[in-house]
């Protein structure tokens, strides 16, 4: 096996992890349960500092398993009383009514004070808990698990804590490859390491799916395309990767595999793919290929941009869906790289406000641009050089949006949390 698979296999593992809930007020949750694990008690008081795009991601979105609670609040609240430190993004799983109920009580008798944190990270936060003459710190940077700081009584203790994690981000090594290193990986690729990476995506991200056609979670988005068949042909696709968010958007506690920290990039890069497979009748083995490349595809377009910014993530991982679907659809690798330009060129400018419910309609746009590239693909149909953003290639335009998304668009973020908390 050579060092370039070795390491897209490293990647994979570390990326792919099953969460329950929307991942920024998680992170709140998981590092609140840490700060609370050092201070051995119940805090009298909790401060938490938030870098914009933690506000941004962590204000409107329902908190899993807590009746419909949102907020940074919530999700502080609910980590400090009964989270699991242990468990990660998957720590409120089993959180209980009695959980809940605590979580309330303390919301309503303590203080959770929360600020803005200036720092150049887009994730980034600080949880600092007080009780009597002791305290406790918890500072968690860059990745979602990924804790820079612990203290308790102003010594730290990193040495001593069993969940202090690695950092796992997104490695510089995806900046270096291209789209043909990733087609030729995922024809390549033992079979059995692709089942082991994919298979919980295929299934937890189907089962979420299916749930929000089935029960109209949130909005009802997927509903409404697939009553009106507002996609076209399509429209069976684009309502189940719609009807996925707006599950995960409104609490709904089945668990998300992710993608670059994100579920609804995880969603948006496996459910368009497993369900065009699905109606088309492919072979699970050709499946798993599939997802290796859109996968892939979302993680090399955002590792120039970054975990969160005001560039929407849907964008990036429906162009990672699309071109998995060309794959499948035995198209040329001129063709795959085609309908990569093509998605960008069409979605580009949709922006990132938030995670809410209306996360589910910019995933529904953005996978039917990506369905309109890849059929405009098929056709040789393109998009020319020199259009727009458009550049030569496909590696040249991910490159340019990923300088427009990570330089052009950060005055861009600034004006959107000023917006949204005016």
């Amino acid at each position: 096996m050579s060092d370039s698979f070795t390491e897209i296999r490293r990647i994979l593992k570390s990326e792919l992890i099953t969460a329950t809930g929307c991942t920024e007020p998680i992170a709140l949750a998981y590092g609140a349960s840490c700060c609370r694990k050092l201070l051995g008690t119940m805090p009298d008081r909790i401060d938490v500092e938030c870098s914009g795009n933690i506000i941004k991601n962590a204000k409107s979105v329902t908190v899993p398993n807590c009746n419909g609670l949102k907020g940074i609040d919530t999700a502080v609240a609910i980590g400090t009383v009964s989270g699991d430190a242990n468990a990660g993004l998957e720590l409120l799983k089993n959180i209980t009514s009695n959980d809940i109920a605590s979580a309330i009580e303390y919301l309503q008798s303590h203080s959770i004070v929360i600020s803005l944190l200036e720092s150049d990270s887009k994730l980034h936060f600080v949880i600092r808990m007080r009780a009597g003459i002791h305290h406790s710190l918890i500072e968690i940077k860059d990745v979602h698990t990924r804790i820079v700081r612990a203290e308790r009584d102003g010594k730290s203790i990193v040495s001593e804590t069993d969940f202090i994690s690695h950092d796992d981000s997104i490695s510089d090594f995806m900046k270096t490859i291209s789209v043909a290193s990733i087609i030729e990986y995922a024809e390549q690729e033992d079979a059995e390491f692709l089942s082991s990476a994919f298979s919980t995506q295929i299934k937890d991200n189907w089962d979420i799916a299916t749930e929000g056609l089935r029960n109209n979670w949130g909005t009802g988005i997927g509903g409404l395309i697939e009553q009106y068949h507002l996609g076209g042909a399509f429209s069976d696709i684009e309502a189940l990767a719609a009807a996925a968010s707006d599950a995960r958007m409104s609490g709904c506690p089945m668990p998300v595999v992710i993608n670059c920290g994100s579920g609804n990039q995880g969603l948006t890069v496996s459910v368009p793919v497993v369900a065009y497979a699905r109606k088309n009748s492919i072979p699970e083995d050709k499946l798993l290929r599939a997802l290796a490349i859109s996968n892939l595809l979302a993680l090399y377009q955002k590792a120039s941009i970054g975990r969160l910014s005001a560039f929407c993530g849907a964008v990036t991982a429906a162009t990672g869906a699309g071109a998995a679907i060309t794959w499948l659809a035995d198209g040329s690798l001129r063709q795959i790289e085609d309908t990569v330009v093509n998605t960008l060129a069409i979605v580009s400018g949709i922006i990132c406000d938030g995670a809410k419910p209306s996360c589910a309609g910019k995933i529904a746009i953005c996978v039917n641009a990506a369905l309109i590239a890849h059929s405009m693909a098929m056709c040789n149909s393109l998009f020319s050089s020199g259009d727009g953003i458009v550049k030569k290639n496909a590696d040249e335009t991910i490159s340019g949006v990923g300088m427009i998304a990570s330089q052009g668009m950060k005055a861009t973020d600034d004006v959107i949390l000023s917006v949204m908390l005016a």
